[in-house]
């Protein structure tokens, strides 16, 4: 009783309200109701004033000062207050006409007033029953124009009040008959397969409450009227847009840099005070926070003015501003590493907020590697950086250290494929070698022997020095083979100077367990092999040092070439070393102290290499020995240093070896001529074209057009890709006259697993490029070194370096390392670290 009870005053209540005057918004509808009658006018002013300042404050901003926006107020005021008397008036009206049962009368009317009152109905605007009390409208229609939208807010108004809307009652029409249909025409019904007459008929949800749907659609008493033309009511295929002017855009660009400017000073400044301090003047959390958030405002500016001043309507001079301002180096330097500098010298209290600000970075310049092409090699190049220091930091999770390593280093391979010739990028992937010291003493040697050397590595690379000069065993050593320990110690002792009276005896103790230690290694010594010898020729080029003779030999050739270069594979290189000849001072420069040594380690560990006849894992050494030798052909200055010491009867028997089928023992130790030359290598013997590119005919029988511009000259084109040891010489001086240019040029950019990718069919390319370069060799300076019979297919050298040769000095190699050297017990696999 008592829930029925109150369920009644709720009713009456409600009741209530609504014959209570109600005052509308006259720009979005909204209603104000006094909820205390005692409370007047002034109350509903005050709600009225205080919804404008709220919900239509651009409004009132556009009218200036405050009495302005007042007077504004006021008169839309008045304006609610005579639409709240119209709709009085036509309530009463209505009420009047329509009886004490308005829907009765609506239902018994004739047709010409039904449709009369159906055409009412249609000019209004209908809105959805759900719409809460002082929401504004959200309907998916397109927008109303203005003069349309306060009728439709002042007929909704009125709906809202009007019962009649709510209390059908029961229908009593007149039932359907067949004669209907020729009196009236049928209700024409959208096409809901068109968006646009679809989205038409949908009711707009402006204010007030949906018109009641009926269950069933009854013919029409008169002639059905037609829809309304409006034209807001079309769908706009694309927003129209105007082009940005080039004034518009230099104002942006000017405007991205003021602000920019202003917050790399301060940057600048901070960055500058904090690292001068001490420890004793640590940062909080909400200070390291501001520091963070400071730089990157400037990372966002940077990226801001990127994107402006490179916009794609943008003229020439508006997108060299970033270059001529030096924009990426300054990003970098003020706006990521100075920070990153200040991070890692608080570490290990700055760890978390260095790891935030890394991924910070990392995210921009990602997103600029993706929409800034014009500075890709810059951005490569820093998300190798920003790669490395999030490896560098890594101390609890190896796995995590490992898989940022790897990023770091796909980024910097992805740089040094752009840029071959930048010893800077070398260095960067001799940190991320390690363990590997065969590798890491490869990089940084490479670094410093490339055309553009990177001086900091002869620092550097004394972290892997360090270790092998001390006279104290430590962990590193005894986790590594002993050839790997003795071959970098040698090299420590050839780049520093230091411990000269221990050079004999390292290098011989490494020379004695090379050759086993192949014969363990097989198919895994196929990477350390074309190391061992670019080091090796490192070695002897005075590891970059600029009075080393064969430094100074390649350095002229190389300046020589770049003058007289032309589209034909061998005739550049006669020309070229013509020129070099009449350049170069008659005199050769005298070797440095060091060199000596190095050109013994270099031809004693080829002797040693070469000897291995039947052996295909040691052919990447020979490839690449071959070529460095090949290229010395060009600079008599510098072959007249190595073409003394070198074992050319050695290589003419090697390269014999290689002619034949698959070497057997017979063959081997074989002085006959060969009987039995490999048909792969029979095209190879006269044709100078290089190895693996083929010639391209078009349709028409001439050369295609698309290569003459391929690799290895006109008309040429590459059937099989770069091996390991190709990419490995890749920017050395010494492969100018090697390959062809454009030869590691790709449709798609090939990782570093697929580069160092060994498959079987290498081992036969291989083999093809050593017998291919001992003819080139052959063929220059008329045999000066080197010679080739063409009846007998036969490899042999010049009287002057026709020596005995001994061919039973492999079997007087040790039997194992063990007995040369002995590296004490090996630690427990639970004790390694």
């Amino acid at each position: 009783m008592e829930l029925h009870k109150g369920w009644n005053e709720h009713l009456r209540r409600e009741a209530q309200k609504k014959l209570k005057p109600r005052i509308r918004c006259p720009d979005c509808g909204h209603g104000f109701l006094s909820r205390d009658a005692r409370e007047g006018v002034d109350a509903l002013f005050a709600a009225f004033e205080k919804h404008y300042s709220d919900s239509h404050a651009p409004l009132l901003l556009e009218k200036g000062e405050e009495a302005d926006r007042s007077d504004f107020v006021k008169s839309r005021w008045e304006n609610a207050k005579q639409s709240l008397s119209n709709e009085r008036e036509s309530g009463k009206a209505h009420s009047a006409t329509q009886g004490v049962h308005p829907d009765a009368n609506k239902r018994n009317a004739s047709p010409p007033a039904a449709a009369a009152a159906a055409e009412g109905r249609k000019n209004k605007s209908p809105s959805p029953g759900f719409k809460r009390e002082g929401s504004r409208s959200r309907s998916v229609s397109p927008p109303k124009r203005k003069a349309r939208a306060a009728a439709a807010a002042a007929a909704a108004a009125a709906d809202d009040d009007d019962p009649a809307d709510f209390e059908r009652g029961a229908y009593k029409g007149k039932l359907w008959t067949p004669d209907d249909d020729t009196a009236a025409a049928p209700r024409a019904r959208p096409d809901r397969s068109n968006i646009a007459s679809h989205q038409r008929q949908r009711p707009s949800s402006g204010s007030g409450h949906k018109l009641h749907r009926q269950p069933h659609t009854l013919p029409a008493r008169g002639p059905a009227a037609p829809p309304p033309d409006d034209d807001s009511a079309e769908i706009i295929k694309q927003p129209e847009t105007r082009p940005i002017s080039q004034e518009q855009l230099v104002a942006e660009v000017k405007g991205i840099y003021a602000g920019l400017v202003m917050v790399e000073s301060k940057c600048i400044e901070v960055d500058s005070n904090q690292s001068s301090q001490t420890d004793a003047g640590k940062l909080n959390n909400d200070q390291w926070q501001a520091l963070i958030a400071l730089h990157r405002t400037l990372l966002h500016e940077h990226h801001d003015f990127f994107l402006a001043s490179q916009h794609p309507s943008a003229s020439p001079a508006l997108r060299r501003l970033a270059a001529k301002y030096a924009m990426p180096a300054r990003m970098w330097r003020h706006g990521i590493h100075s920070f990153l500098e200040l991070l890692r010298h608080r570490l290990p209290a700055s760890r978390e907020h260095m790891l935030t600000f890394i991924y910070l970075a990392y995210s921009i310049m990602a997103l600029l590697y993706e929409t800034v092409p014009a500075f890709e090699d810059t951005w490569i190049e820093c998300l190798g950086d920003l790669g490395r220091y999030r490896m560098a930091i890594e101390d609890d999770d190896i796995r995590d250290r490992e898989i940022w390593t790897g990023v770091s280093r796909r980024w910097y391979s992805q740089a040094s494929d752009k840029a071959p010739t930048t010893g800077r990028l070398y260095h960067h992937l001799a940190i991320l070698a390690r363990p590997n010291i065969l590798q890491q003493l490869y990089y940084y040697e490479k670094s410093l022997c490339v055309e553009i050397p990177f001086p900091s590595t002869r620092e550097s690379i004394m972290t892997l020095f360090e270790p092998t000069l001390s006279s104290a065993p430590n962990s590193q050593q005894k986790r590594l083979q002993p050839t790997e320990v003795f071959f970098v110690k040698t090299h420590a002792i050839l780049f520093s100077g230091r411990q000269l009276e221990e050079l004999d005896a390292t290098m011989e103790a490494f020379l004695q367990v090379l050759n086993n230690h192949i014969a363990r290694s097989t198919r895994r010594w196929l990477e350390p092999g074309y190391h061992m010898a670019i080091s090796n020729i490192c070695a002897i080029s005075g590891f970059g040092d600029e009075s080393n003779p064969i430094t100074m030999a390649l350095k002229a050739f190389s300046r020589v070439n770049h003058k007289h270069a032309t589209d034909s594979q061998d005739q550049p290189m006669q020309d070229a070393a013509a020129s070099e000849t009449e350049t170069t001072p008659s005199k050769p420069a005298a070797p440095s102290k060091q060199f000596p040594n190095a050109l013994s380690l270099f031809t004693k560990t080829y002797d040693i290499v070469c000897r291995r006849f039947s052996d295909p894992n040691v052919l990447p050494f020979l490839h690449v020995t071959l070529v460095f030798i090949y290229h010395l052909t060009f600079c008599p200055d510098a072959m007249v240093h190595v073409a003394p010491r070198f074992p050319w009867k050695l290589t003419a028997h090697m390269l014999n070896t290689l002619l034949t089928e698959p070497a057997t023992s017979s063959s081997i130790s074989s002085t006959s001529p060969a009987q039995n030359v490999s048909e792969s290598l029979v095209p190879l013997l006269e044709d100078a074209r290089f190895p693996g590119f083929e010639e391209v005919q078009s349709e028409t029988g001439g050369r295609d057009a698309k290569h003459e511009e391929a690799s290895g000259g006109i008309g040429v084109a590459r059937r099989k890709k770069p091996l390991a040891d190709d990419y490995a010489m890749r920017g050395f001086p010494w492969t100018e006259t090697y390959f062809p240019d454009g030869f590691f040029v790709t449709d798609e950019r090939i990782d570093d697993d697929e580069k160092y990718l060994e498959l079987p069919s290498m081992l036969e390319e291989r083999r093809q490029r050593v017998v291919w370069l001992g003819c080139r060799i052959a063929g220059r300076e008329g045999g000066k070194w080197l010679r080739f019979d063409k009846e007998a297919q036969r490899f042999d050298v010049n009287p002057t370096y026709d020596v005995e040769l001994d061919l039973e000095m492999t079997s007087q190699m040790p039997a194992t390392p063990g007995e040369s050297v002995d590296f004490g017990e090996l630690p427990d696999a639970g004790t390694v670290t």
